[in-house]
């Protein structure tokens, strides 16, 4: 029913109707309703701690009187850890992450107190703040029906039925709402870490895949740049090699080679953080390949572990092949778009950095950030439906994904690399890019992860093992294939 037939209803009774019951019945229906509509249409308040931006808010009322308040991550609503008492519960939105030393503090069980009191207490403050404007809504909604039924019924005066309608409705949200979660703003203030308030997902924490394999040097996970997408396989490839795309001519083989280690690859085409890393990935022919992450922790004497992660989970070749046939690629449909899976991306980029941080063994840590493919020149692409326009606009979004990239590794203390392809880009003479009539445009040739390895290679130069922070007891993993150029 909308507002406006209730306040007809409420007219047609005021004709009809006398004595005491009819003000009570109408004071009690017009503060239900004013509360409910104030509940929906009061907008969230913004707070803002160390690098993230989330909305505070409330819940619809609830039949159960304790109970999960609502958290909103990035449009995926779950209930939060933390039970508050009353009807009417928080509900949280977290719209913007960035990966700061100030938000690893934060976010991290080892953050410090003063940055942990930030989150808190502006959590509490947006509670409280968002109920000031809630009872003013309130009384807003309960005005209009309280004059219609005082000018109909011409008694009391109109003064006197508002201030009366009024009362009741503070009386009740500030008393009935307030009161039975009075509890809120300290359970709010409780909350010193996003795991805190949010739990754990259970696919951060990979399960045990197989035996210790200590024979390994450098371990390499991530998506189909690592794994060597495109180029030849081994002569004998395992079924999940070739469903991974590994190749012997990926980066991990080279690094294998100049330093005559056991280089583990199992990175893996397509996978993302959450369908590959974290978590197992299923694969186009029904087969699943293990969390990659396990596996690098069952390296027990692992040195390094290098990481290339990203371009899947934002979709980047579903939007440079939308790019090319579409007349414009910085349109606000897919630049919103692009926006969300970044903040997604960002979220889950800071588990898989913290899981990597608590590695027992302690590895060095290089994350790759993407190579740029285009060039001066992409004369070669004009055929299909490449311009200068649209790779202004794509190296703009690779250009966010590398600052996320970057910006989250240094946080960390693991080291950063952004590999060069200067002079051997795209519709170039001498290419370090697979081109569009190669098995995997876009992604690098032989040469490309020559060039890989060797700006990994030195960047491992200067690493040290990653800081300790509360390592967990070893997993086990499958066991490990060596990875040799020859």
């Amino acid at each position: 029913m909308s507002w406006g037939i209730a306040i007809s209803a409420l007219v047609s009774i005021a004709r009809r109707s006398r004595g005491p019951v009819f003000y009570v019945l109408t004071f009690l229906i017009v503060t239900a309703a004013a509360i409910w509509l104030a509940l929906r249409v009061t907008p969230m308040q913004t707070v803002s701690a160390a690098g993230q931006t989330a909305q505070v808010g409330a819940t619809l009322p609830n039949a159960s009187l304790r109970g999960p308040g609502e958290l909103d991550l990035f449009g995926q609503v779950i209930p939060t850890k933390p039970q508050f008492s009353g009807p009417i519960r928080p509900r949280l939105s977290l719209e913007h992450i960035s990966i700061d030393p100030g938000v690893v503090q934060m976010l991290r069980s080892d953050g410090t107190h003063g940055v942990e009191l930030t989150l808190s207490q502006q959590l509490a403050a947006g509670w409280e703040r968002y109920f000031v404007w809630e009872t003013l809504v309130a009384v807003a909604f309960a005005v209009v029906p309280l004059i219609a039924i005082a000018a109909v019924r011409r008694r009391p005066a109109i003064w006197k039925l508002l201030s009366a309608g009024v009362a009741v409705v503070c009386a009740v949200n500030v008393g009935g709402i307030l009161l039975t979660a009075a509890s809120t703003p300290q359970t709010l203030r409780s909350v010193r870490t996003l795991d805190d308030l949010a739990g754990v997902d259970p696919l951060a924490v990979p399960q045990p895949a197989g035996k210790p394999e200590p024979g390994v040097q450098a371990v390499v996970i991530g998506d189909s740049t690592a794994s060597g997408y495109g180029l030849p396989w081994d002569p004998n490839p395992t079924p999940l090699d070739k469903e991974c795309g590994r190749s012997p001519d990926a980066y991990a083989n080279d690094l294998a080679a100049a330093n005559n280690w056991n280089v583990l690859n199992v990175a893996c085409g397509s996978a993302t953080i959450k369908n590959g890393l974290l978590g197992p990935q299923v694969l186009s022919d029904g087969e699943v390949a293990p969390p990659q992450l396990p596996e690098a922790e069952a390296a027990t004497h692992a040195k390094a572990i290098i990481v290339s992660v990203g371009a899947d989970d934002l979709q980047w070749g579903v939007m440079t092949r939308l790019c090319a046939a579409t007349a414009v690629c910085n349109d606000k449909v897919s630049s919103a778009y692009f926006s969300q899976l970044l903040g997604n991306f960002t979220r889950s980029y800071y588990e898989l950095l913290s899981d990597l941080a608590r590695l027992p063994q302690h590895p060095a840590v290089l994350v790759n950030e993407y190579y740029s493919p285009f060039g001066a020149s992409i004369g070669c692409l004009g055929s299909y439906g490449m311009t200068q326009a649209k790779e202004k606009a794509l190296l703009s979004r690779l250009g966010s994904l590398n600052a996320v990239l970057a910006q989250g590794a240094k946080s960390f203390g693991f080291g950063v690399v952004a590999p060069r392809f200067t002079g051997h880009k795209l519709c170039s003479t001498d290419p370090y890019v697979q081109g569009p009539g190669d098995p995997a445009p876009m992604h690098p040739n032989a040469a490309g992860d020559l060039a890989i390895a060797l700006a990994d290679e030195q960047a491992l130069s200067g690493l040290t093992p990653s800081p300790v922070a509360h390592p967990a007891p070893p997993r086990s993993a499958p066991p490990t294939r060596q990875s040799t150029l020859r």
